[in-house]
């Protein structure tokens, strides 16, 4: 069983700053690609970003240029630095992982999700 540990959310003024935090624990073998989700009220949960275990990054339009995911493989965690946040960036943010568990298999998983509100 693996478990993603999500933290850093808040209330943040627009033009602020906040990191979130995903720490991934359990049976793991490997991760693969680590990435943030996030799901406005009324909205269908959309990507962020994503980021490969060699480091390839991939990100919104939305957020480029505002937003960094960084990872730390051997500590099984990952980071996403957003600055400039902007009222339309409120909503609930996900981790997500895909993971090569220690018995060989493959799975998504998904941390808890973590409120981010950017209001003044």
């Amino acid at each position: 069983q693996v478990q993603l540990a999500t933290s850093g959310g808040g209330l943040v003024q627009p033009g602020g700053s906040l990191r979130l935090s995903c720490a991934a624990s359990g049976s793991i073998f490997s991760i693969n690609a680590m990435g943030w989700y996030r799901q406005a009220p009324g909205k269908q949960r959309e990507l962020v970003t994503t980021i490969t275990s060699g480091g390839r990054t991939n990100y919104a339009d939305s957020v480029k240029g505002r937003f960094t995911i960084f990872r730390d493989n051997a500590k099984n965690l990952a980071y996403l630095q957003m600055n400039s946040l902007k009222p339309e960036d409120t909503a609930v943010y996900y981790c997500n992982c895909n993971v090569t568990t220690r018995s060989g298999l493959t799975y998504a998983y998904w941390g808890q999700g973590t409120q981010v509100t950017v209001s003044s």
